[in-house]
C-alpha cells in the first residue's frame, strides 16, 4: 500500500510559511517561493551575525580612540593596544570602551597605569 505524505508535508509547509509570514507578494503565500525567501532569510542571518561581531569590534576601536586623543598623552590607538600587552592588563577592548565612555576618571586611571 502506498503512504502518503499529506499530514507532515503540510506540517512543514505551514512551518516554512509561518516563518516567512509578512514577506511581500507571493512569498507569504505560495510554498516553493516562500521556500526560497526562507533559504535566503537564513543567509542573511548567518552572515548578519558575523557581521555584528565585526560592527561592534569597529565601534569599540573608535571609541576607545577618540578617548585615547582627548586624553593628556594623545596616544594613539595602536600604541595604547601594545602598551596594554606589553603590561599584564586583562581588559579587552569591549570593557575598555565601556569604562572610557561611562566612567572617564577611571580611563584615565587605566591610561596612566599603562604609560608609566
Amino acid at each position: 500500500m502506498r503512504v502518503k505524505t499529506g499530514y507532515t508535508r503540510r506540517r512543514h509547509h505551514k512551518k516554512v510559511l509561518a516563518r516567512v509570514s509578512g514577506s511581500r507578494l507571493s512569498r507569504g503565500k505560495h510554498y516553493k517561493a516562500a521556500r526560497e525567501a526562507d533559504l535566503h532569510a537564513g543567509q542573511y542571518a548567518f552572515a548578519g551575525r558575523k557581521k555584528r561581531k565585526r560592527d561592534l569590534r569597529r565601534l569599540w576601536i573608535t571609541r576607545l580612540n577618540i578617548a585615547l586623543r582627548n586624553h593628556d598623552n594623545h596616544l594613539k590607538y595602536s600604541q595604547f593596544i601594545k602598551l596594554l600587552h606589553d603590561k599584564p592588563v586583562v581588559l579587552d577592548r569591549k570593557i575598555l570602551a565601556h569604562i572610557a565612555v561611562t566612567d572617564p576618571p577611571a580611563f584615565t586611571t587605566i591610561v596612566d597605569q599603562v604609560t608609566s
